[in-house]
């Protein structure tokens, strides 16, 4: 008997192993606050991104991809659940508050690393984490096997700046820019320059998880502010006579190099081809603030015009996308969750129903309709939203003023051409009506309101016995 009972314990363990080895490696390389024409696979003429390009290249284009969001928080809460935001709460940016357990990714949802983890994969998240700087929210309580980064909405670049020992030291909101980065649960010293930093860190963990399914979260924080760059990425750059716009494309080629080194460390270990890899910024470019080109796009950065939520978008799978596709119809950045758990050599049931769609039969052909029928956005506290039809007609509503646009013609959404009181508006607002009645109110204030938080909380930054 117990020669039987180990023998299908060894059976066991092999039949789990070839199903982890065939299932696809995940990574998710997420900029910040990148310009929507800022990469040359979107046409940008003044800033190489050959590495980024590369993705781009050997995969898939998204003309028309979007993110959930207009601003970080929400935007990356909405992608590592795969289902809209609001649906828990997480209608605003989040403030950093790290005694505060509810501000944050509510308990109640299962990140993309916790899905993955019932099909034996070890997963890492490196960089921004922005979903909650209490220690229940925080990587190693969602999923994650490590970490590496920090907590906050963004970061100071240089690590002379970095002089705050641990979150207890903050005084204010960003204060945070200036803490120490963690390894973990534990704060580190470190010497590189943060962009250079990830990146290398990057390629050691998949050196590290070579040998099974990693998914690997790489939330750059550049090109976000403070604009700071080293001489290394800035002398690239003496063509652009805009200071802003140098140091903003010296950050964007940082993260490109970065990019090159990941492509290079997974063609070396021999694992590109089953590697599953996307590029997306997580929201569009704040032109004025960081001197990002959002092209033809209206708006940017906070606003639910294009400029605001279309985002660059690339994906790369060799052993699934044949190179050089363009897909057209409209996605979202919550279709990367449903898309990696849907390739798992293991069956996985999630906790929650989601929003994102399995992109792989859409990209080979074997399903011909769209992924999306409708996609939505919401700013609760603006009293804005907007709906995009896939068949290009989108409705953009500020404070009860409605504008309905046919992309299809008008990219730029300069003409609000289309009767915002016809039939295909009220469908359109109909099918609003239906997505809001399913959504929830924000279930912890805002950036926007930090001081009334504070006053709330003067114990905001004070640590606990």
């Amino acid at each position: 008997m117990k020669n039987i009972f180990a023998l299908l314990l060894l059976i066991g363990w092999a039949t789990l192993t070839s199903e982890a080895q065939n299932s696809p490696n995940v990574i998710i390389i997420l900029v910040d606050d990148l310009g929507y024409e800022d990469v040359g696979f979107n046409g940008c003429l003044d800033i190489p991104t050959p590495n980024i390009d590369t993705i781009a290249a050997e995969g898939v284009t998204f003309t028309n991809a979007y993110v959930s969001y207009a601003v970080c928080g929400p935007s990356r809460a909405g992608l590592i659940t795969g289902r809209y935001q609001d649906r828990f709460g997480f209608g605003r940016n989040p403030l950093f508050a790290p005694n505060d357990a509810n501000m944050g990714l509510p308990l109640s949802e299962e990140t993309l690393a916790e899905a993955l983890k019932k099909a034996n994969y070890k997963s890492v998240a490196l960089g921004k984490w922005h979903l909650g700087a209490h220690e229940s929210l925080r990587p190693l309580k969602r999923g994650f096997d490590d970490f590496y980064g920090f907590l906050t909405g963004g970061h100071y670049y240089f690590p002379e700046y970095w002089t705050l020992q641990d979150e207890y030291e903050v005084k204010s909101q960003f204060d945070a820019y200036k803490t120490k980065l963690l390894r973990n649960d534990t704060r580190i010293e470190e010497d590189a320059y943060l962009t250079d930093a990830l990146s290398r860190e990057a390629v050691s963990y998949i050196k590290k998880y070579k040998d099974r399914p990693f998914f690997m979260y790489l939330a750059y924080n550049a090109p976000h502010g403070p604009l700071q760059a080293t001489d290394h990425y800035l002398k690239r750059f003496d063509h652009i006579k805009n200071k802003k716009r140098k140091t903003y494309a010296a950050m964007v080629s940082a993260v490109d190099d970065g990019v090159g080194e990941i492509l290079n460390t997974l063609d070396a270990l021999g694992i590109a081809d089953n590697t599953m890899i996307y590029f997306l910024s997580d929201n569009g470019g704040p032109e004025k603030k960081n001197a990002s080109d959002n092209g033809p796009l209206r708006g940017g950065k906070g606003e639910v015009f294009e400029g605001g939520i279309r985002v660059p978008f690339a994906m790369r799978w060799p052993n699934k996308i044949n190179g050089g596709l363009v897909y057209e119809a409209p996605i979202i950045s919550l279709d990367i969750f449903a898309t990696a758990i849907a390739q798992s050599a293991t069956p996985i049931q999630t906790k929650n129903n989601i929003d994102g769609v399995d992109l792989i039969p859409y990209l080979t052909g074997n399903d011909k309709g769209v992924p999306h029928g409708f996609l939505f956005w919401r700013k609760f506290d603006a009293n804005e939203h907007a709906i995009r039809q896939s068949d290009g007609a989108k409705m953009v509503s500020l404070n009860d003023k409605s504008m309905l646009f046919d992309l299809t013609t008008d990219l730029s959404e300069a003409h609000a051409e289309i009767d915002p009181h016809g039939p295909d508006s009220e469908t359109i607002e109909a099918e609003y009506s239906s997505w809001d009645n399913s959504m929830m109110d924000p279930v912890f204030m805002g950036l926007q309101e930090d001081k009334a938080y504070s006053a709330m909380h003067p114990d905001r930054f004070e640590r606990k016995k």
